[in-house]
């Protein structure tokens, strides 16, 4: 825990470094998750409040888009080159999961990364 307050004062992670190793995007250790694609409350390091960046269902709405085009493209290509049996096709089920767990993990890191550098909070009027 002392390491961790020491290496507060360092620089901030860069946004590949916190995307790909779920590092915090204010003291750069490694407490973004809580589970596979689960973001933690806070940061067991910092304290930095993990909650009052509001990530949602956008990373979500975009992987059924991409995940699904890789799946049944690669699931085609598949078929046409090879013409397995169809129980083959089955690989295609923990390979959409595995893909669209590691898309979650990726595109929640990386907003809410994007949403601490840039210090995004709920719209409100300005006066």
């Amino acid at each position: 825990m002392m390491e961790a307050k020491a290496r507060a004062g360092t620089a901030a992670p860069s946004l590949p470094a916190a995307t790909f190793q779920g590092l915090c995007p204010r003291c750069g250790e490694k407490t973004l998750f809580a589970g596979a694609a689960r973001i933690a409350p806070t940061c067991r390091a910092c304290g930095l409040d993990f909650a009052e960046f509001n990530i949602g269902d956008g990373p979500a709405a975009f992987l059924i888009l991409i995940v699904g085009a890789i799946v049944a493209v690669s699931a085609i290509v598949l078929d046409q080159i090879l013409s397995p049996p169809w129980w083959v096709h089955l690989v295609w089920l923990p390979v959409g999961v595995a893909l669209t767990l590691y898309g979650l993990r990726l595109g929640k890191a990386a907003l809410l990364y994007q949403s601490y550098r840039h210090q995004a909070r709920e719209g409100r009027i300005v006066k």
